[in-house]
């Protein structure tokens, strides 16, 4: 029987196509310097970006998210980010060629990320390495995010193809656990801010380097 490729593939954001983090170390350190409180280490900053704003912000303070200040502090990270985003960071080196592969291919991509809308649209907007996304899913289109399959399966009708026939890809738990429960196959991103070749089971194969996600494609047949 002939092999095909995948009819559609769909990312995470901030970790797999996005270094954010650039963004978010100068983010936080200027909210903690604001309050008077000692920066993080940069590489602290870099390995929690995945977790989102609430565990920035409780790593920064060292307060729980609960914590009845967490949400007045989250908000003031945000528009800290909002002022930063694409200043210092952008997509990944490697990433275009990977996407251009995609393209040459005939094999669309979307997105589909815990990031909101609000901070999500105008990073694909303004970054040319994006031009091409076919598709853009945050929470404010859904009820239930990652690791729930619910974004996953929007996107997959959005590219109009079904979970077997896609691809998606991430560089946390949450991101594989989502791909799973949609009934896509998955690839891990260690070049992100959370995995770890043996985070997760050993068949699910893992990229080094966005360029290594081209052979990854490859590999990862119908």
């Amino acid at each position: 029987m002939a092999q095909r490729m995948s009819k559609g593939v769909l990312f995470d954001l901030d970790g797999t196509l996005l270094d954010s983090a650039p963004d978010f170390i100068v983010s936080l350190n200027t909210l903690l310097q604001k309050y008077n409180r000692p920066k993080l280490d940069p590489e602290m900053i870099r390995s929690h970006v995945s977790d989102g704003s609430w565990k920035l912000v409780s790593l920064g303070f060292g307060i729980e998210e609960s914590h009845d200040d967490c949400a007045q502090l989250r908000e003031e990270l945000l528009i800290e980010y909002e002022k930063n985003s694409l200043v210092y960071g952008g997509a990944f080196p490697g990433i275009s060629d990977a996407l251009d592969y995609l393209l040459e291919l005939g094999i669309p991509y979307g997105v589909v990320t815990n990031k909101p809308l609000r901070f999500a649209e105008p990073i694909l907007q303004n970054e040319p390495a994006f031009k091409n996304c076919r598709t853009l899913v945050c929470p404010d289109h859904i009820n239930k995010i990652k690791p729930d399959p619910e974004g996953i399966l929007k996107g997959c009708g959005d590219l109009s193809i079904g979970p077997s026939d896609c691809l998606y890809i991430g560089d946390h738990m949450k991101d594989l656990e989502a791909g799973i429960n949609a009934g896509t196959r998955v690839i891990a991103c260690y070049f992100g801010y959370s995995l770890k070749a043996g985070d997760h089971d050993e068949s699910i194969l893992g990229a080094n380097h966005p360029i290594d996600l081209i052979d990854l494609i490859d590999l990862m047949k119908a």
